[in-house]
């Protein structure tokens, strides 16, 4: 949500969403605070068995704060995003990106699956995108 919404993030659902006990507990613990990185709430979605998106949920719900994205788009102390331009993209990841878009855009479920296939780190996958002015959108946790 942007920074005028910032603390209101329950807003984005419906009134009638109940929290999902077990999300939740582990939520908070993993939480520092208000906030929560991407990390963690990744490993929160593996270790329950549970979709990322309602793991996303759970936190707004909680007004928790996400940050630190894996792919450097937002979360990072006063810097959004932080992920820069590559210098030079190969064609195979190229290839990669472009065979993955969604009306123009990389979701970032693919991003990561291209990070993965290709043994490289997330956020080399966004600074492709930066690159070839690709947004990557939906966020997983449902933050963009």
């Amino acid at each position: 949500m942007a920074r005028a919404d910032a603390d209101h993030y329950a807003a984005k659902h419906p009134q009638d969403r109940t929290l999902d006990k077990q999300i939740a507990q582990a939520v908070k613990k993993r939480a520092a605070g208000a906030e929560i990185n991407c990390a963690d709430a990744s490993a929160i979605s593996e270790n329950l068995g549970v979709d990322m998106l309602k793991v996303g949920e759970t936190i707004d719900l909680l007004e928790i704060r996400l940050r630190r994205c894996q792919l450097g788009l937002f979360g990072y102390e006063g810097k959004k995003p932080i992920v820069k331009p590559a210098a030079k993209v190969s064609a195979g990841l190229k290839d990669a990106i472009c065979g993955n878009l969604a009306e123009g855009r990389l979701s970032c479920l693919a991003a990561w699956n291209i990070a993965d296939a290709m043994g490289i780190a997330r956020m080399d996958v966004s600074s492709a995108c930066e690159a070839l002015k690709i947004k990557i959108k939906p966020c997983q946790l449902g933050a963009f």
